[in-house]
């Protein structure tokens, strides 16, 4: 079973998350940071990965900690529920629209961080939420996840249905990339024989 339990605490956040890479798209998302628990709720939902996320953070001073703790999170949990990788079809992209708005992502678990976001919102806020948060929660992921991310923007105006597919988008494209391809068996699927 692909899955594993990240626990974080440090002076600014203290966070539990559970991921299930094979499971139906259920989740429970208790941030603090209420854009992001919608976020999340969707990337879920689009990956078909099982997400049970606590946070417990210092919003009194801003979301930057929570959001910033919660990526490092995933992208821990994430890299624990792959292993060693075997079997994966290791590429995912999705071209996304979401009304106005077209996203395309596209990922690489190559075990090589990477993100090349290119991304206009032309919000600084959306309700409460700094904007400018989206790129820290997947610096932070692809950092830990040993990911190469690539997330382009390829139209919108809105910046709620912007982010939106931002993590739709994320959701597919990782879902992809994780699955099991029958032709692999228990290859690696790197001509190095590991992915790191």
């Amino acid at each position: 079973m692909r899955n594993a339990e990240i626990k974080r605490a440090t002076a600014e956040t203290d966070i539990t998350l559970r991921l299930l890479l094979d499971g139906t798209g259920r989740s429970s998302i208790r941030t603090g940071v209420g854009f992001l628990d919608h976020m999340l709720t969707l990337f879920a939902a689009h990956a078909r990965f099982d997400l049970d996320v606590v946070c417990r953070g210092d919003t009194m001073v801003d979301d930057h900690h929570s959001v910033e703790d919660i990526g490092i999170a995933l992208g821990d949990a994430f890299c624990a529920a792959l292993g060693d990788k075997r079997g994966i079809c290791r590429y995912g992209s999705m071209l996304l629209p979401m009304d106005e708005a077209l996203v395309l992502c596209a990922a690489d678990l190559s075990g090589r961080s990477m993100l090349r976001m290119n991304v206009q919102i032309p919000s600084r806020k959306i309700g409460t939420f700094d904007t400018e948060l989206v790129e820290e929660f997947f610096l932070a992921f692809t950092r830990r996840a040993g990911v190469t991310l690539h997330i382009r923007q390829m139209d919108g105006t809105n910046s709620h249905h912007i982010v939106e597919a931002v993590f739709k988008a994320f959701g597919r494209a990782l879902r992809q990339a994780v699955s099991l391809d029958p032709a692999l068996g228990d290859e690696i699927p790197s001509t190095k024989g590991v992915l790191v």
